[in-house]
């Protein structure tokens, strides 16, 4: 086969399909997808944060079981209401998101490790969704956030 024959690597994809159209029909919902795969990631924390607010007694318990000082619960809690609220709204998303990634890592580790079937799915869960937070932490937020509306207008936060 002739090189003159062979389609060129950068050739456009014909308009009836193909990956590079579907790249540009992500690219054009960047902004609305972008923001419901943070709520998605941030829906199971703040669900979570909340039950442990309202079974507190219990959570404490559940956490002596498996050898975690109870005292820890008030920053598990925040960790859980908080990340969840800045990982939506695309503000300090980027380190929101290692601190849940990092908690995820934590929580498999501690509480989930060597238990049975509901465990082991309990530490996949969070397993998984470390590494989207992770790949949220390393690909940023995108265009309808917070964090890229600062970064259009040089608008920067206290501290920030």
């Amino acid at each position: 086969m002739s090189h003159a024959s062979a389609p060129h690597e950068n050739a456009p994809v014909a308009s009836s399909g193909g990956f590079d159209a579907d790249l540009v029909f992500l690219e054009r919902w960047a902004g609305p997808l972008g923001l419901l795969a943070r709520a998605m990631l941030a829906y199971v924390f703040f669900a979570e944060g909340v039950g442990k607010i309202v079974n507190y007694a219990d959570v404490v318990g559940y956490m002596q079981f498996h050898g975690v000082d109870g005292r820890l619960l008030p920053l598990a809690i925040l960790t859980e209401i908080v990340g969840p609220l800045l990982i939506v709204a695309g503000f300090k998303t980027r380190w929101a998101a290692v601190a849940l990634s990092v908690f995820c890592v934590l929580a498999a580790l501690l509480f989930h490790v060597g238990g049975g079937y509901d465990e082991t799915l309990q530490l996949q869960k969070d397993v998984a969704m470390g590494g989207g937070f992770l790949a949220l932490a390393l690909l940023g937020p995108g265009p309808w956030s917070i964090d890229a509306w600062r970064k259009r207008t040089g608008t920067r936060a206290a501290g920030g």
